[in-house]
């Protein structure tokens, strides 16, 4: 993807572009006139839905009514229809454990394991992608597809191959911060399994691919070239298909061991970096001059009651929503369940949009 200051054209474009047309313009290699607006807002839906989580995250009709209705809500560009960081595990054999029906569910493995371990047992990639949930997000994401003269984009999300390596192993982020090298098998498993996902989930018909990684261990270059080649199957997928791949660093102390190395491979896709390591101001001048497009990851925590975040999104984005090269606005992940939706609206009041 060309530098930002090769990316003029998609800036000289009238306001009037859609957000499907925008999300054509990057994958050409264009910033658009504005950054898109892409919040990641999925499980809230179990709440306009008035259904517990564990329900909602295996109905078809209540995700795309409420995929359709808080896209509308925020005025966002494009409509989340299948975001869950449990998905993959499940689908490879995993059996989840809900401790209430709003809370999160625990990974449960049959197949015994030692901890750095993968399961024993565990499905093949291409028979994953038919398994636990993944047919009920591929159908989400027809049914919205189905939408006559559509322009929102349809986003759907994978997770990155060391952050479901990670999962799959048992290995949480504290593990693989301190160096703890996760197995080669686990990940060219998991960079299999999103790839397949991601086949799965633009067959059907979404224009965005997020890939979330939440967990990255400290990276010289070389295990920088390492991590690209694992990741450029499930971009390559995604472009094949005219779908926009964008990776999202969501851990802000992952990127920070990384800020380095990271833009030294040639990602051809939009790179999301956190909030607080852009506005930081140590690495705004290398982000713009490396080569992909930038996106902002906005802090979950902001979404919560007052006060705890500690954040003033609307006073972060104002100078910085009109940054040359911005490309993407969006969040470090799921917004959460218990999020404050007036604190949620009201965040982004700042943000241009046209829809």
């Amino acid at each position: 993807m060309p530098s930002p200051q090769d990316q003029s054209s998609g800036r000289e474009m009238g306001e009037s572009i859609t957000p499907r047309q925008m999300a054509k313009e990057l994958l050409s290699g264009n910033v658009p006139p504005r950054p898109l607006f892409l919040p990641i807002a999925f499980s809230l839906g179990a709440r306009a839905e008035n259904v517990p989580l564990r329900t909602f995250l295996s109905n078809p009709v209540k995700i795309c009514t409420s995929a359709r209705q808080i896209r509308s809500h925020l005025r966002a560009d494009g409509a989340a229809c299948y975001f869950d960081p449990l998905l993959e595990a499940e689908a490879l054999g995993a059996t989840l454990v809900w401790e209430t029906e709003n809370g999160r569910a625990a990974l449960h493995w049959s197949g015994h394991s030692g901890k750095g371990e993968l399961p024993q047992g565990l499905r093949s990639p291409e028979d994953a992608v038919k398994s636990g949930r993944v047919p009920v997000a591929t159908e989400v994401i027809r049914r919205l597809n189905a939408k006559p003269q559509r322009e929102f984009l349809l986003m759907a999300g994978v997770s990155g191959p060391f952050t479901l390596a990670a999962r799959l192993t048992q290995l949480s982020h504290q593990d693989s911060a301190i160096g703890k090298d996760l197995p080669q098998d686990a990940l060219e498993l998991s960079a299999a399994v999103i790839t397949q996902l991601t086949s799965a989930f633009v067959e059907a018909g979404a224009d965005v691919i997020f890939i979330l990684e939440d967990v990255l261990p400290a990276l010289d270059a070389e295990g920088c070239a390492a991590w690209a080649s694992l990741l450029a199957p499930t971009i390559n997928v995604a472009r094949f298909y005219e779908a926009l791949p964008v990776l999202v660093l969501t851990n802000d102390q992952s990127f920070a061991l990384n800020s380095r190395a990271i833009f030294e491979p040639q990602w051809d896709c939009v790179v999301c970096v956190p909030l607080g390591r852009f506005t930081s101001g140590r690495d705004h001048g290398r982000f713009a001059a490396k080569g992909p497009a930038l996106g902002i990851a906005l802090p979950l925590e902001a979404f919560l009651t007052e006060g705890s975040g500690g954040i003033d999104l609307c006073a972060a984005l104002q100078p910085i929503i009109s940054e040359p090269g911005i490309a993407i606005l969006t969040t470090a992940g799921d917004v959460p369940l218990e999020a404050d939706l007036k604190r949620l609206a009201k965040a982004f009041e700042t943000v241009p949009r046209s829809v």
